[in-house]
């Protein structure tokens, strides 16, 4: 099979398909020099996209979830385009502890959400972040120095409602040398529209009608 999209992947009820951010992410994903001896960590791996894409361009390839679907879903997409992918599961980095690697790739949760309390099942879980939408993002920031080997990269895609700045700062106050790196604007899907009048009222619309997804490019010195 070739290139793994959306509507050829495997996915259990209730783990994240793949969208924009995912399209966005795999794009950045293809620009990085990778090779047989690179070794990628994919973080909230989902249905296993990136992952297989990585594994595709010929790195060596660990996925982490915390969903048991999700780890399932990434296996058997694996096997289904016959790449090879280790798939732990667990709660970001803690699946993998001591280890570093040369790229690591995210599409965390990132959509601001009403409730301070995050979902532990469901579809939702692969969304909700907090009333700032930066629960995993900044999580991933702070751990990305100690995940990477020196001349590392993370690639991480959010929506520019939880922040840009924020993720550069943070990323900066880390050690890395981080920039913008792909930029999208996408129509607000179903849930974004719902929470129009929430977002509203905390001040983090720009657009009644669209979101920005950026990538961020984080490198190790």
């Amino acid at each position: 099979m070739g290139t793994p999209t959306g509507s050829f992947l495997l996915r259990p009820p209730g783990v994240y398909a793949p969208q924009q951010d995912t399209d966005l992410l795999t794009r950045a994903l293809r620009r990085e020099d990778i090779g047989p001896e690179t070794e990628v960590l994919d973080l909230g791996t989902g249905s296993g996209a990136l992952a297989v894409q990585a594994a595709r361009l010929g790195a060596r390839v660990t996925a982490v979830d915390i969903a048991r679907s999700a780890v399932l879903a990434t296996r058997l997409n694996a096997l289904r385009y016959g790449r090879r992918v280790t798939v732990r599961r667990g709660d970001l980095l803690s699946a993998v502890p001591g280890r570093s690697y040369d790229l690591v790739v995210s599409n965390p949760p990132y959509v601001p959400s009403p409730g301070e309390r995050l979902p532990s099942r469901g579809a939702a879980r692969a969304w909700e972040a907090g009333p700032d939408g930066r629960v995993f993002v900044d999580r991933i920031c702070d751990a990305a120095p100690g995940a990477l080997r020196p001349g590392g990269v993370l690639l991480i895609v959010h929506s520019a409602l939880c922040g840009v700045r924020p993720t550069l700062a943070r990323l900066e106050a880390a050690g890395l040398e981080p920039v913008v790196a792909d930029r999208a604007s996408i129509p607000f899907g179903p849930v974004l529209r719902a929470r129009r009048p929430w977002l509203r009222r905390r001040g983090l619309l720009t657009d009644e009608n669209r979101e920005e997804l950026v990538v961020i490019r984080a490198e190790r010195p």
